[in-house]
């Protein structure tokens, strides 16, 4: 379900805007957590055909106006595809693979989210204009919705993809525990949201496309997240090289041993454990929740499965780009 709402920031972009129902009552112990404010955040509103938080929408004009720098690094990712699993083999690369430095600060205070906001807290935007450079950034826009600095000043983008079915299922249980995102419904009903594009940041099929198009004529490094995890240290050696680092095999050992998914899990510096239950209810599901590759034959029916298969024929046509669906 979904209602017309008064246009907004929209209006000023010849943008329109939607607002989608937010999740049901909180629980009485949540209701002081979840303010007014909060809920506002758990809507979403369109920008040029993509779903965003409306925070974001709010604050558009900040951020397309961003000013990116030429030694800029940016972590591009649809969200569920490994995102805080590059962030933490980026930041252990960054450090020289020095565990004591990447437990400086929770995984996502290390590389400002350039569309995130949440008033009065720092924007995105902002926490990236006080950083010094060179800056290590983060985003789950598509490519046409990315400020357009980043492409003039010939930024570094390092973007990791994820077969459509295993984000699908970690994107909605993300949203199951994610109190500052609308309410998935049903396993059914988020099947078709999903495949649609009817969620935060948009269709999966769109987003990996528009980044695989443009991977020979900006310097992107373009990861799967399958690959990583059959070989993550010849992934992570593609990643060193990019960034322009040159570590030895035994800093390279120590990374791999760092950022696999079982040390992650247990480090609450990337775990979100941190994070209050108002925001991230880990008692519905985990933010880490499995990290496999073929979770998916958990969560489809056979004719899910079968109809997947015939869209994603569809909305592929053409394209090059090859996944593993299982290891």
């Amino acid at each position: 379900m979904f209602f017309l709402c008064p246009l907004t920031l929209g209006q000023a972009f010849g943008l329109l805007s939607f607002s989608w129902n937010v999740k049901g009552l909180p629980h009485p112990r949540d209701t002081m957590a979840l303010s007014t404010e909060l809920k506002k955040q758990t809507q979403l509103r369109e920008v040029a055909g993509v779903l965003l938080q409306a925070t974001s929408v709010d604050n558009w004009s900040q951020i397309q106006s961003f000013e990116a720098k030429s030694d800029d690094l940016l972590i591009c990712t649809y969200p569920k595809s490994g995102t805080t699993w590059i962030q933490e083999i980026v930041d252990m690369i960054e450090q020289n693979g020095n565990v004591e430095k990447c437990q400086r600060a929770i995984i996502q205070h290390r590389h400002p989210f350039i569309e995130w906001a949440r008033p009065p807290q720092p924007s995105g935007v902002e926490k990236a204009k006080m950083m010094p450079s060179p800056r290590i950034l983060r985003t789950h826009l598509p490519t046409r919705l990315l400020p357009p600095s980043f492409w003039d000043n010939n930024c570094k983008f390092l973007y990791v993809a994820r077969n459509a079915k295993d984000c699908m299922v970690s994107y909605y249980h993300f949203q199951r525990m994610n109190q500052v995102l609308p309410d998935p419904g049903t396993w059914e009903e988020y099947f078709e949201a999903f495949i649609n594009g009817e969620v935060a940041w948009g269709s999966w099929f769109d987003h990996v496309k528009g980044w695989w198009e443009l991977k020979d004529r900006y310097q992107i490094l373009f990861l799967f997240y399958e690959d990583i995890k059959r070989d993550p240290k010849h992934e992570i050696q593609k990643v060193m090289q990019f960034m322009g680092k040159h570590l030895d095999e035994a800093v390279l050992d120590t990374i791999v041993l760092e950022t696999s998914f079982e040390k992650m899990k247990e480090n609450p510096m990337t775990n979100r454990s941190t994070v209050p239950k108002s925001i991230l209810d880990q008692s519905i599901s985990p933010f880490m929740r499995k990290g496999t590759v073929g979770d998916w034959k958990n969560h489809f029916t056979v004719a899910q499965n079968e109809r997947f298969d015939e869209i994603y024929r569809k909305k592929m046509e053409g394209s090059s780009i090859n996944f593993c669906l299982d290891l």
